[in-house]
């Protein structure tokens, strides 16, 4: 079970509408990278994906994708959040 940051804990520390960096971490294949990104955009409901990197594990068996969309509340943080926990793959999720 992950846990969240409250609604209080993100508006304490954000001012919204900004924008939010999520870090998802998750096994290279299967097109984890892709997902991740469609994701957050089908979220938003973005015509384009929203920024993000990708790095690499050392032996290419994970991949970290950092992504800094721009959320209107913490609502919407959080609901990306709980679509990301679902994701096939994910070993981890900041």
């Amino acid at each position: 079970m992950l846990n969240f940051p409250s609604v209080e804990l993100l508006e304490s520390r954000h001012t919204f509408p900004c924008v939010f960096t999520f870090k998802v971490i998750g096994f290279a294949d299967a097109n984890f990278t892709a997902r991740v990104i469609s994701c957050v955009r089908d979220e938003l409901q973005l015509e384009q994906d929203p920024y993000y990197t990708l790095r690499n594990s050392a032996h290419g068996r994970h991949v970290a994708v950092t992504l800094e969309p721009y959320c209107e509340s913490s609502q919407q943080v959080l609901a990306i959040y709980g679509r990301l926990s679902g994701m096939d793959g994910l070993v981890m999720l900041l």
